[in-house]
C-alpha cells in the first residue's frame, strides 16, 4: 500500500474533519476536502495549516506545512471526489444530513470506492442502508486530534464486506494508528460503550454526594490515567491479579448505576446552554481566558503523551522478549 497512490476524500471540515485531513496528508495521501456548508471554507485551511505547523514544531513531520498542503484541495465541489479510493464523511450526527451527503458523494465516486462515516452514535448498519452499495460502507471512528492519537475504530455494518474492513485495518497502520476492527455492528461501537459506562457512574457518584466533580476527575487521572496508555483493562487485571477483581465484582457490580435516563447533572448543563470550554460553561466554572488556556494545554499534552505512547507500542513486550531470547541464545552459543 502506497498512500501517495491512494487519493482520499473528506466531506465535512469541522474540528474533526480538519484533523483527519491533517492525519491523511501526513501519511502521504492526496486529499480532496469538501465543505458541505460554506462556513467550513472560512476556517478549514487555517486549522489544517496550524495542525501541520504544530506537528512540524513537535517533530512529528520532517517538512514545513507547504510540503503537505500541495496535496490538498479544499472546495464545495463534490466532483473532486471522482478519483478517490476512499471517502470519509464527517458531518454532524443527523441521519437526514448524512443521507443527503451520501447521495452527493455517490454521484461522483466509483462503485468500488470505499465510503465511510465518522459517526460515533448512529449504527453503521442503519447508515449503509441509505447508500447504493452497502457492502463498501463502513464506519471510521476517529478521536480528536486525529493526527496525534493512535486511536481508530473500523466498524463493519450488517452488510459490509469484511474484506473492506480488513483492507482499512491494514491501511490505517500507515496513518500511525493502532486500529480496532469491529466485525459486528453494535451501538456505540467498542470505545464509546466502555467510556459511557464510566461517564454514567462518574455522574452518579457526584449526583448522590459521594464525591465532587474535581475528586472524580482526580480519581481518573491518578488511577486509570497511569496505566491506560500502556495497557487496557484486561492486561491490567492480568498484571494486578485476576482473582482480586473476581472477588470485588461479586459485591460491587450490583451497586453500580444502571439507569437508562440521561442524568440531571449533564441535562442541566445542556439546558443552560453549556458547551464546556467552547463557551466557558460546562461542569466547571471558567474564569475569563481560562477555557482558552485549557485548550492550549490539552493541545500540548496530546504531543507529550504521543511521544511517551510511541515508546510503548502494543507489541513492546514481544519485542523485548525476542531481544532477551536473542541475547540468551548468543550467550549459550559462546558457552
Amino acid at each position: 500500500m502506497n498512500p501517495n497512490e491512494i487519493p482520499v476524500g473528506i466531506v465535512g471540515l469541522g474540528l474533526m474533519g480538519c484533523s483527519i485531513v491533517t492525519c491523511l496528508l501526513i501519511a502521504g495521501h492526496p486529499v480532496a476536502a469538501v465543505a458541505p456548508i460554506p462556513a467550513d471554507l472560512d476556517h478549514a485551511e487555517r486549522r489544517i495549516r496550524e495542525h501541520l505547523q504544530n506537528a512540524w514544531q513537535n517533530g512529528i513531520i520532517d517538512n514545513e506545512p507547504e510540503y503537505y498542503l500541495r496535496k490538498l484541495i479544499i472546495t464545495e465541489d463534490y466532483s473532486v471526489l471522482y478519483p478517490c479510493k476512499l471517502v470519509n464523511e464527517c458531518t454532524i450526527e443527523n441521519v437526514d444530513i448524512k443521507n443527503a451527503v451520501y447521495q452527493k458523494i455517490e454521484k461522483e465516486i466509483a462503485p468500488d470506492a470505499l465510503l465511510t462515516s465518522n459517526t460515533s452514535a448512529i449504527p453503521i448498519s442503519q447508515l449503509q442502508k441509505l447508500t447504493l452499495h452497502p457492502s463498501r460502507f463502513l464506519g471510521l471512528h476517529w478521536t480528536e486530534p486525529a493526527h496525534t492519537t493512535r486511536f481508530l475504530e473500523i466498524i463493519c455494518g450488517d452488510d459490509t464486506d469484511i474484506q473492506n474492513g480488513e483492507y482499512l485495518y491494514e491501511l490505517s497502520h500507515l496513518w500511525g494508528k493502532e486500529p480496532i476492527l469491529v466485525r459486528k455492528d453494535i451501538a456505540g461501537f467498542i470505545t464509546n460503550r466502555l467510556m459511557y459506562a464510566m461517564y454514567r457512574e462518574a455522574i452518579s457518584l457526584v449526583e448522590n454526594g459521594y464525591a465532587t466533580i474535581e475528586d472524580v476527575d482526580r480519581s481518573c487521572r491518578n488511577n486509570a490515567g497511569y496505566f491506560m496508555t500502556l495497557v487496557g483493562v484486561f492486561r491490567w487485571m492480568d498484571l494486578t491479579g485476576v482473582p482480586a477483581y473476581h472477588t470485588v465484582m461479586k459485591n460491587l457490580l450490583p451497586t453500580l448505576n444502571n439507569s437508562t435516563e440521561v442524568p440531571e447533572l449533564i441535562d442541566k448543563v445542556v439546558r443552560e446552554g453549556g458547551k464546556g470550554v467552547l463557551n466557558s460553561h460546562g461542569f466547571y466554572e471558567y474564569e475569563p481566558g481560562e477555557a482558552e488556556v485549557w485548550e492550549e494545554t490539552f493541545k500540548e499534552f496530546t504531543y507529550d503523551i504521543r511521544e511517551l505512547a510511541l515508546k510503548y507500542p502494543a507489541d513492546i513486550v514481544k519485542r523485548r522478549l525476542a531481544e532477551k531470547r536473542q541475547v540468551e541464545s548468543s550467550g549459550d552459543e559462546e558457552t
